[in-house]
């Protein structure tokens, strides 16, 4: 087995200013073993030992870019599975849904546009999609869409493709498995694939939250940011809530991550519901 050098500390501030500087991602000096345990197997990948030749690499010869979204993709992958923090999928359903259907209503507007931000490999946005199609099975009158972005291409890939172990949905209740998700066989047995009438509820893209402009005008009626801000210092944090604030439509709602919070607190929002936060 190829040995790799230890990273110093002068080489993981480069390393960190290059993150920071591309994709907001804060890392901080207590995630340097962190950094280092998860991009030892690009090195070996790459047959390079030592994290100065991977910064070497990465400046002169990563033309394409595609070795710093491995990278990027490696230090920022999160847990995430069906239902994760199931209360918020529970608030939607039986508190947020049944409120601003009957507000539409009344306004002749059956319009529902939701924004997975920070969607990694797609379980989030599918089960939002779950919950939505779920709850709009006697009401086809409205038109329901979901975006889901990341900054990672390569989770973005595997949420459009819908193919996910098992294993993954062994928790969730049988007919919510039979109702939305295809059984592997052959070649793909272990596997469960996310049923049409869900990935069109679904618009997949890519988004850099460091962007100056996102590609896209809003309003959303919620928006799920989940165990995302916690890879961002206070400052970033701060700006990414008041731009969700932005995209958010009167009286819509914000779900953060329960280990998260506003950064600072905003003025804007309004707390309803383990971290969920109403726009005022």
């Amino acid at each position: 087995m190829m040995m790799v050098d230890d990273v110093t500390d002068k080489q993981f501030s480069k390393f960190s200013e290059m993150i920071r500087s591309a994709i907001g991602v804060n890392l901080g000096s207590h995630k340097k073993e962190l950094f280092k345990n998860r991009l030892r197997k690009r090195l070996t990948a790459l047959g390079l030992n030592s994290y100065k030749d991977y910064y070497d690499y990465l400046i002169n010869h990563d033309d394409e870019g595609q070795e710093f979204e491995n990278m990027s993709t490696v230090i920022t992958t999160n847990v995430t599975s069906f239902f994760r923090e199931a209360d918020h999928f529970d608030y939607l359903k039986d508190v947020f849904l049944p409120k601003v259907v009957e507000a539409r209503t009344l306004e002749k507007r059956k319009k529902l546009r939701a924004w997975s931000a920070g969607c990694s490999s797609g379980q989030e946005p599918y089960t939002i999609a779950i919950t939505m199609n779920e709850y709009f099975k006697d009401k086809t009158d409205f038109d329901v869409k979901i975006l889901a972005t990341d900054v990672s291409t390569k989770v973005l890939e595997e949420a459009r493709m819908g193919v996910y172990k098992d294993k993954s949905v062994a928790e969730l209740d049988k007919a919510v498995v039979r109702e939305n998700f295809l059984k592997g066989s052959g070649g793909q047995v272990g596997y469960v694939k996310v049923k049409d009438h869900l990935k069109r509820l679904v618009t997949i893209a890519h988004l850099n939250f460091m962007d100056d402009a996102f590609p896209f005008k809003g309003p959303f009626d919620f928006i799920f940011c989940r165990n995302v801000l916690i890879y961002f210092d206070k400052k970033t944090q701060a700006k990414l809530i008041s731009r969700f604030h932005d995209y958010l439509a009167d009286d819509g709602r914000l779900f953060l991550g329960h280990s998260e919070g506003l950064a600072g607190g905003h003025e804007g929002f309004k707390y309803v519901a383990p971290a969920v936060y109403r726009k005022v």
